[in-house]
């Protein structure tokens, strides 16, 4: 054991380690402050259970709500639709991880185009820069309409499975979203931080890899999370070109009974697939924003 090693002794005088050198002053504040954490504690599960309440009571008090509560949360039909809806949810899945692959390879090379300032590539950012701007302005059902039978339309690959074209247009559309969102990271990195890496006799694009990236991708997290939150609702879109996922068993499901709880089970099953990622994004927001408040490195 080294000298720099040499373990603290705390004294009993020491206040950080000794809880009887808390001044009075000091532990009137902690008790004010569990008094109020507590009180804050209270309100909000008071506040929750009145407007429960006044939904459920509302909801009770309803002329028409027993034909909605048999049209929309049929337990008969919720049983009966479930196992259809969650093997097509498997569809969403698997479109979901390729889409999620191909908007980052692709987003991220649009990102780095329209943040080069090599004259040799201004035909590419400008290429980027329409690709973008067209891309965000077209809804997204209107993509998958023009993907999934504009394709096959050409009648250069055959007979395309529809939840391959609907990847493909998930893909196109995001990327354009996703490309803005990292453009605007690499753009906030201080170009100090090239200089510097720069003198350290890194290449472009080493400093790119190593160090625009990775600060740029933390500063942008949270945005990111939030378009995939948004793009795992919209693979529910593929339905339109007939690949039979979640929305569409439902769809056939409700076609067969003329009752709409299909739908309210396959929007359950999306709300479970995204909760776990809100929560993830709304935890990494408010550390990061921690951390900033603290100054500490971001």
């Amino acid at each position: 054991m080294t000298m720099n090693d040499q373990p603290t002794i705390s004294t009993p005088g020491d206040p950080a380690h000794d809880p009887a050198a808390v001044s009075e002053v000091e532990r009137f504040r902690r008790d004010w402050r569990r008094k109020q954490q507590l009180k804050s504690v209270a309100t909000s599960l008071v506040s929750t259970i009145v407007l429960a309440a006044i939904v459920i009571v509302g909801l009770k008090l309803s002329p028409g709500w027993p034909r909605v509560k048999q049209t929309f949360f049929s337990a008969e039909y919720f049983a009966s639709s479930f196992p259809e809806i969650l093997d097509g949810l498997w569809l969403n899945i698997r479109v979901l991880v390729v889409a999620v692959i191909g908007v980052a390879i692709f987003a991220t090379l649009i990102a780095l185009v329209r943040t080069s300032t090599n004259p040799v590539l201004f035909p590419l950012r400008a290429l980027a820069a329409v690709y973008t701007t067209v891309m965000r302005g077209i809804p997204m059902i209107v993509i998958l309409y023009l993907i999934g039978f504009g394709i096959p339309g050409l009648g250069l690959f055959g007979r395309i499975d529809p939840s391959i074209l609907g990847t493909i247009a998930v893909v196109m559309g995001y990327s354009a979203y996703v490309a803005e969102v990292l453009r605007a990271g690499f753009n906030d990195v201080h170009p100090s931080q090239r200089a510097s890496a720069r003198s350290l006799g890194l290449t472009a694009g080493q400093t790119t890899r190593m160090i625009v990236i990775p600060q740029a991708l933390r500063k942008v997290a949270p945005a990111l999370m939030n378009d995939f939150i948004s793009m795992q609702k919209d693979v529910g879109l593929i339905s339109v070109l007939g690949a039979v996922d979640a929305v569409r068993a439902a769809q056939i499901e409700v076609a067969s009974s003329y009752n709409f709880t299909p739908y309210v089970v396959a929007s359950l099953l999306f709300i479970l697939m995204s909760v776990p990622f809100i929560l993830l994004n709304d935890w990494y927001a408010a550390r990061l924003r921690k951390r900033e408040l603290s100054g500490g490195t971001v």
